[in-house]
């Protein structure tokens, strides 16, 4: 069977098993990249006719363009779901499936460095309310640092997944968590509520997406970054950091085990699908805010003795 073919047929497999657009994008072209491999390297097209060394070699390919550890698992993550699918449907049999001879490439300790908190303060004064594009930016910046939601996750955010006291979020995988926001946040999306609806009066809305463009489409993650990096520019953030929306989760998760809480509740919090991924921010807080955690908690303090 032709790998393209294949392919293809995979694609609307993970459509039917309602994997989001961008998640079969990204599947598709890098299973594509490796096909387009083997067929440059070994003339290979079939899939009958791959071998595990075809797989190792291309892995080998990737390290010498200086791709991650990460980048590479990831492919490797995308390549299995493929071959697993081939067996699946019998297209071959479970020996000749060339991913069961392919481990994971072992990954350095991940130190992830964020914004600290009087960066975070000034990217939260950037923006005020005198037109629509202000008042969206700053409802934008301060949703991301109230709930560490994903950028995906806040463009598709709908108008009644807005609630008093909570967020309703859809997540990777289409999986539904509620987040919490403070007065605070509410406050901002209030007076943005009060400019957004202004701003669209005499506009046709197709889709009632909570974030807009100007002109009353949903916003692409593209422009958020674009948001997120803007803000950064202009609060003048240390250079060495890049401002995105990953980022600002990044400082999230930070601020939430400095003040204590648990990896288990956030995880739960921001969509993780393990506490072993929360923990990767825990390992990249510096010594001395360890030190500070350690003394507010210390149970000389408050057991009686």
């Amino acid at each position: 069977m032709l790998l393209v073919d294949l392919l293809k047929e995979y694609k609307y497999d993970m459509q039917v098993r309602n994997y989001s657009q961008r998640t079969i994008k990204t599947c598709f072209n890098s299973t594509l990249k490796f096909i387009n491999y083997c067929k440059s390297e070994f003339e290979v097209e079939e899939l009958e006719d791959l071998l595990p060394m075809y797989l190792k070699k291309y892995i080998t390919y990737l390290q010498g363009l200086g791709r991650s550890e990460v980048y590479i698992n990831s492919i490797i993550k995308y390549l299995r779901g493929f071959f697993k699918y081939s067996v699946k449907e019998e297209y071959i049999s479970d020996k000749q499936n060339i991913m069961k001879k392919i481990g994971w490439l072992r990954q350095k300790n991940t130190i992830i460095n964020t914004f600290n908190d009087k960066e975070a303060e000034k990217m939260l004064k950037v923006w005020d309310y005198k037109n629509f594009y202000n008042a969206r930016n700053k409802a934008i910046i301060s949703t991301f640092f109230e709930t560490g939601i994903r950028n995906l996750e806040l463009c598709t955010l709908k108008m009644l997944d807005i609630r008093d006291t909570v967020i309703k979020v859809t997540g990777k995988g289409n999986k539904e968590r509620i987040v919490p926001i403070s007065p605070a946040l509410k406050k901002v999306l209030i007076k943005y509520e009060r400019i957004r609806n202004e701003y669209i009066k005499d506009k046709y809305i197709v889709d009632d997406y909570y974030f807009l463009s100007y002109r009353g489409n949903m916003l692409t993650i593209e422009a958020v970054e674009r948001v997120v990096r803007e803000t950064g520019k202009i609060a003048r953030i240390r250079e060495e950091l890049r401002c995105s929306p990953h980022t600002i989760r990044h400082y999230y998760c930070q601020f939430l085990l400095r003040q204590n809480v648990d990896s288990y509740s956030i995880s739960r919090l921001v969509g993780h699908s393990n506490t072993n991924i929360t923990k990767i921010y825990l390992q990249s807080l510096d010594d001395e805010k360890i030190v500070e955690m350690g003394s507010n908690v210390s149970p000389m303090m408050i057991l009686k003795q």
